[in-house]
């Protein structure tokens, strides 16, 4: 396995989840093998790739729980190469679940480790806030990938996040690093959206990512189909800016 990329922000609506399904097809679509996890209990990235509700007898829920084998969770996408292990509204009452449970932190990592030979990304779909499954997400990863949407909340929300990330850091994941910036729903006509780029590349200059997802349509209707956008659209602006992203992924290796 090349890495473990957790795609976290604490504050929601940035562009997490859109991330999480088109930056993990993208990768697919150039060749890797990857699996993303839906560690979200809203279970957008699991609808957003096609897997139905009425499909989903096994999740992240029970792999989590110990009640069935990770292998007999993970379903077969739309795109060729990429997997998913699904999850949905149940996974929010993991917590509780998991009181008094040892190493507690530990059990995504535990999972993700069983699978290090079968695939060549993993990417997790953080939920929005620090909770349990955050913290077994950051705690699983090699690094973080954080979708910044351009706008005026944005650096408060940055900096609340690098805080968390350099606690699991330090208490749970010493190799935890910064994969990278990445800045969503970007309007060129707004002078904002210009301003939080310049902010976020002077304090963060070697982890900011070259390729900026812009506000697109296309990229909105997507999930609503179950599709990422390569296979909805794939000439559209979004689609290109994550096949973009996907290649700049893949040259940090």
């Amino acid at each position: 396995m090349k890495r473990v990329i957790a795609i976290a922000n604490q504050k929601g609506g940035v562009g997490k989840t859109t991330t999480s399904i088109n930056l993990s097809a993208a990768l697919a679509q150039l060749g890797e093998r990857v699996l993303v996890i839906d560690a979200d209990p809203q279970g957008n990235t699991t609808t957003g790739l096609g897997i139905k509700l009425s499909k989903r007898d096994k999740t992240l829920y029970n792999v989590l729980l110990d009640e069935c084998d990770v292998k007999d969770a993970i379903f077969k996408t739309c795109v060729k190469g990429l997997k998913l292990l699904p999850t949905d509204i149940e996974l929010a009452g993991l917590e509780i679940e998991l009181i008094g449970v040892e190493n507690r932190e530990k059990k995504l990592k535990a999972i993700t480790e069983t699978l290090k030979d079968e695939y060549d990304f993993v990417l997790i779909d953080c939920p929005p806030s620090l909770n349990m499954l955050t913290v077994n997400s950051l705690t699983a990863s090699n690094t973080v990938l954080v979708p910044l949407q351009c706008e005026y909340y944005a650096l408060e929300g940055l900096t609340k996040l690098l805080h968390t990330i350099d606690l699991v850091k330090k208490k749970l994941n010493p190799e935890l690093e910064i994969e990278g910036v990445v800045f969503t729903m970007y309007d060129s006509r707004t002078n904002l959206s210009l301003q939080v780029v310049d902010e976020v590349k002077r304090h963060l200059s070697k982890n900011v990512y070259r390729t900026i997802v812009p506000r697109n349509v296309r990229l909105s209707e997507a999930p609503s189909h179950g599709l990422p956008i390569c296979l909805y659209d794939p000439k559209s602006k979004g689609s290109e800016a994550y096949d973009m992203l996907a290649r700049e992924v893949i040259e940090k290796e």
